[in-house]
């Protein structure tokens, strides 16, 4: 693997691009992480709710669906999770 504009690959970073560059997604997960227990619960929960989304046709198309899932398996949910926890920490009012 390769790093990729500071992530440790292209799937990684391309999973956060869109989970930050659209407001209604970046605020459920900051909720989301507001919540979490810690960065291993939040990853969990990231890589489940994104694996429910893939599209149930996938599987009919065998080639797509393994390339999807090759794909998956290469981001590094707890990366992820770690910076949507780190920006929520950054903007939360200082006491």
């Amino acid at each position: 693997m390769s790093e990729y504009n500071g992530w440790c690959n292209y799937e990684t970073w391309a999973v956060n691009l869109w989970l930050s560059n659209e407001e209604g997604t970046y605020n459920y997960w900051a909720e989301q992480a507001d919540g979490a227990a810690d960065v291993y619960s939040l990853s969990r929960q990231l890589r489940a709710e994104h694996e429910d989304a893939v599209p149930v046709e996938l599987d009919a198309i065998g080639w797509a669906a393994d390339l999807l899932g090759a794909a998956m398996s290469a981001v590094n949910w707890e990366e992820i999770a770690r910076h949507i926890l780190e920006d929520v920490a950054d903007a939360a009012p200082a006491c």
